[in-house]
Parts: C-alpha cells; structure tokens; sequence
C-alpha cells in the first residue's frame, strides 16, 4: 500500500498565516498556533455555539476522496469550475492550485487562490464530507467570511495547508486525524492519501 504524505512539515522557519510568528520549536518544549500547518477547521472557527475540534465526527475526515486540479485558476473557485467534476455525495474533496508550488518556508502569500462563496455553495448543495485546499486559509477578501461559514453551517469541515505539489489528480482513501484538543477551534493534523 503506497502512502503520500501531504501535510505541511512543520518547523521554526515555516509559513504561518499572515506571517503571524508563533512558532517556537526548542528541545522540549513546542508552542504553535492551532492553525498551524495542515489544519482542521471546526466549526466553532466562525459559528457561536458551533462544535470544537473534539466533538467533531471524526468519520467526515476518513473516507474516498478526489483531488481535483485547478492549478490553471489565478484568483478563486466558484461554482463554474467546480461543476465541471462529477462530485459525488460524501466525497472528500481536495483542491489543487497554483498555492501548491509555493514553498513551506517563503513569506506569507496574501494573493493565494481561494474558494468562493458560490463555490461553498455547490459543494453544500453537493452533501460533500469534507474540502481541503493548499494553504493555509481556504478564503481571502470576502465580507463576513462566506466560504468559511457557508461550509461549517453545513457541518463541511475545513481542511488547510495541505501540500499537493506532486500528487496527481485522481481518486484516493483519505486519513486526516487531528490532535486531540479539547474546546478548541482548529487542530494541527496529518493528512495522508492512500
């Protein structure tokens, strides 16, 4: 069984969102965000009274998944490059982009491209489990963050700072578990496709 690793190796010198510099990694003691790296947005990100990332249904980060290639896009996914793929019900999707050719250690990219609203919206629509994307926010420049609580709403979870550099775009089993933290809005995770 062959297993691709496509989690964001995380060190001091790694990309952090908005170049935030929380990092601090020594002999015995490590201090990160908790949307440091590979990441799973819970609910509780954006909703009031929304699930934290223990409660969450650990089964909506397991399961048959697609890599969908959208490295020609420039600026965001809407639902008209989405429709495109025959996304099927309870599939994780995961979305490749020109993001993925960014390296883990270079400043903090403001322009990556991004899922918008319409596009959260035909994936809700779609009854997908979970969407994951190559860095390390899945939305940039929208009022009231809309991709972000269109999918929690809809119990989608959020998976960032995936690395999907060399991985082809096909169908693949998905394992994405994260750290047990309890009361907490996101995780740190280790993302794998077999």
């Amino acid at each position: 069984m062959k297993i691709i690793d496509i989690s964001w190796p995380i060190n001091n010198n790694i990309t952090e969102y908005k170049d935030r510099k929380t990092i601090n990694i020594s002999e015995k003691i490590i201090t990160l965000h908790p949307h440091t790296g590979t990441h799973i947005d819970a609910p509780a990100h954006f909703l009031k009274n929304g699930k934290t990332i223990d409660q969450i249904d650990l089964n909506r980060l397991i399961g048959k998944c697609r890599v969908l290639d959208f490295t020609e896009i420039e600026e965001k996914i809407t639902e008209k490059d989405l429709e495109k793929h025959d996304i099927k019900k309870d599939e994780i999707i995961l979305l490749k982009t020109k993001n993925s050719d960014l390296t883990i250690t270079q400043k903090f990219d403001a322009n990556f491209v991004y899922l918008e609203k319409s596009g959260a919206e035909f994936l809700v629509k779609k009854e997908i489990k979970s969407v994951g994307i190559d860095y390390l926010g899945i939305e940039r420049d929208q009022p009231n963050h809309e991709t972000h609580k269109t999918l929690l709403e809809n119990d989608i979870l959020i998976i960032e700072g995936l690395r999907l550099k060399n991985v082809e775009a096909k169908g693949y089993f998905f394992y994405c578990l994260p750290i047990y933290l309890e009361n907490l809005d996101s995780a740190p995770a280790r993302a794998i496709l077999l």
